[in-house]
């Protein structure tokens, strides 16, 4: 039996794979500054850590642009907000590789992390209404992914590429990429019609709900206490387990290739046992975390351990995500940016307090301390979820489909939590 989207049953829609190539572009953009920022830092004029700014600007785009621009966009038809957003997100990065001044690059950053927070708004609520019934978490799991495979695949490359063309050029590249992702939206999703009833005061209603922010805390928690140790696991890696710098790439990939793993599992798993699938996953991410603070003198172990937090803790986004826009019912846009808002705040948060661990007398654990740390608490906001019964049924919807389109409006029923 065909699920909502038209599509049958465990078979995702061209819409949410096209929706994922163009979360590949907007990770890679995000973090692809990294292992540019000293030629950027010597061709503006300021200190590399000054240029590291353009990373800070960007989170803070996405935390505070994510409801912001979902507020602003709400009565626009979502096939338009999707390709204003990558219309923007194309200009941000010409206007970034024409700048010759600092303080224009990071306003180009921070325009384009608001069309990146605007497009994943929209794009998680698309991506789960059009999935259908059983099939709504793996679909969020497969954008996730997609932004996972922008560190594994994305970052490197656009690197590679600013060593020949200059920092420059991979602005040049996304902006051509993401012009062309434009066609491909305008191409694949479907004209919808406006709807009637929609209405901010309805999406600030959604935001009522005592299990939407239990799933916004454990996703902040979880998210923030692993990244927070990868921030500094290169230093841990080179300085406690004696792994040569060069190796170094080659693990960060073994954790992308995790990251990557968890997405799916958690996409699979998530639409038949989420709480379970959560639960479980959180622990072990903790339990994980843990074991790299006595283990990671051994070189195989720290490897390991590596992966194994990766794809432990990457299999709870997909479900967090799917539960948060379900929670929202008819009114699921703010609370879809609202779960970008808060993994990018976990990000901040942890890494900053990671970075203040490192420097104490934990050293190089610290980070892995408060890792664990992080990751256990977000247990507490999982439990209370379970236990609170949640979540309900509830209708997601998509705007409506225009007659030109078979689609019809998608009713996902949160999946039972037993």
């Amino acid at each position: 039996m065909p699920s909502a989207a038209g599509t049958a049953p465990g078979k995702l829609p061209v819409v949410v794979w096209v929706l994922a190539a163009c979360t590949f572009l907007m990770g890679t953009t995000e973090f692809v500054v990294a292992g540019l920022l000293p030629e950027m830092a010597g061709a503006l004029g300021v200190s590399v850590s000054h240029a590291g700014l353009l990373i800070t600007a960007f989170a803070i785009g996405m935390i505070v642009g994510g409801p912001a621009m979902a507020m602003a966009t709400l009565r626009l038809p979502q096939r338009r907000t999707l390709i204003l957003a990558l219309a923007v997100f194309a200009l941000g990065h010409i206007v970034a590789a024409l700048s010759s001044t600092f303080p224009v690059l990071l306003m180009a950053r921070v325009v384009t992390a608001l069309a990146t927070a605007a497009f994943w708004a929209i794009g998680f609520v698309i991506a789960t209404a059009t999935a259908g019934p059983g099939n709504s978490t793996r679909a969020v799991g497969v954008m996730i992914g997609g932004l996972t495979l922008a560190n594994v695949v994305g970052v490197p490359i656009g690197s590679f590429l600013g060593q020949f063309t200059g920092w420059r050029g991979p602005f040049w590249a996304l902006a051509v990429l993401s012009a062309l992702a434009a066609a491909f939206v305008g191409r694949f999703i479907p004209t919808v019609e406006q709807r009637a009833d929609i209405s901010v005061r309805a999406e600030l209603r959604a935001l009522r709900q005592g299990p939407l922010w239990l799933a916004l805390t454990a996703a902040m928690l979880l998210i923030g206490g692993v990244l927070a140790t990868y921030t500094y696991i290169a230093p841990l890696l080179t300085d406690r387990a004696g792994i040569t710098e060069g190796a170094v790439p080659l693990i960060l990939i073994a954790f992308g290739v995790g990251a990557l793993g968890g997405t799916a599992i958690g996409g699979r798993m998530g639409d038949r046992r989420p709480m379970a699938t959560t639960i479980t996953a959180a622990a072990a991410t903790a339990l994980t975390l843990f074991l790299l603070i006595p283990l990671a003198n051994s070189p195989v172990a720290a490897v390991v351990l590596v992966f194994l937090m990766a794809l432990t803790g990457f299999t709870v986004p997909p479900v967090v995500t799917s539960l948060a826009v379900r929670f929202a019912g008819d009114a699921p846009t703010l609370t879809s940016a609202l779960t970008t808002s808060a993994y990018n705040t976990g990000i901040a948060a942890g890494s900053a307090i990671a970075g203040r661990a490192m420097g104490s007398s934990l050293g190089l654990t610290g980070p892995a301390l408060v890792g664990t740390i992080s990751a256990a608490l977000s247990l507490l906001p999982l439990i209370a979820l379970a236990l609170s019964g949640a979540p309900r049924p509830a209708r997601v919807v998509a705007q409506r489909t225009s007659p030109t389109h078979a689609q019809d409006d998608a009713a996902t029923p949160a999946p039972s939590q037993h």
